[in-house]
């Protein structure tokens, strides 16, 4: 039996802006992937322990704040913290592209910037994801 994918779906920080991460879960969702959503205002140690919890296989995190290179490395050292540290983190927002690089050095798998359509997201998931969670 093939395991379902589990993905968590998170709003770090004071951003309240969720209609994308929304929109993000919804297609993931109609793909075939468990859903995870943790609503608005989350910590980074929320949201290790909900992905922990929840036993995710991947993290998408939506940030629109700016503050994206604070919350994706306190992620990061939250999930190995946790001892779930092989948890694959991808995430967007209006990120610059000198930024992208360095969070990707820290371990973010990938960063889909506005424009992104969902099957573009969806299809990452199917190459990138899938296959670690089959292994």
């Amino acid at each position: 039996m093939i395991k379902k994918l589990r993905i968590l779906v998170a709003k770090p920080g004071l951003d309240g802006h969720d209609r994308g991460a929304k929109v993000i879960a919804r297609a993931l969702a109609d793909a075939g992937y468990e859903i995870v959503y943790t609503g608005l205002h989350q910590t980074p140690d929320m949201i290790a322990t909900a992905a922990m919890q929840e036993a995710v296989d991947a993290i998408g995190v939506s940030i629109m704040s700016g503050a994206h290179m604070t919350l994706f490395p306190a992620i990061i050292d939250a999930l190995n913290d946790k001892g779930v540290g092989d948890v694959v983190v991808f995430g967007g927002g209006i990120i610059p592209e000198e930024d992208v690089i360095q969070l990707k050095k820290i371990g973010v798998a990938q960063i889909f910037k506005p424009g992104t359509s969902m099957n573009q997201i969806v299809s990452w998931v199917q190459e990138h994801i899938e296959p670690l969670s089959q292994s």
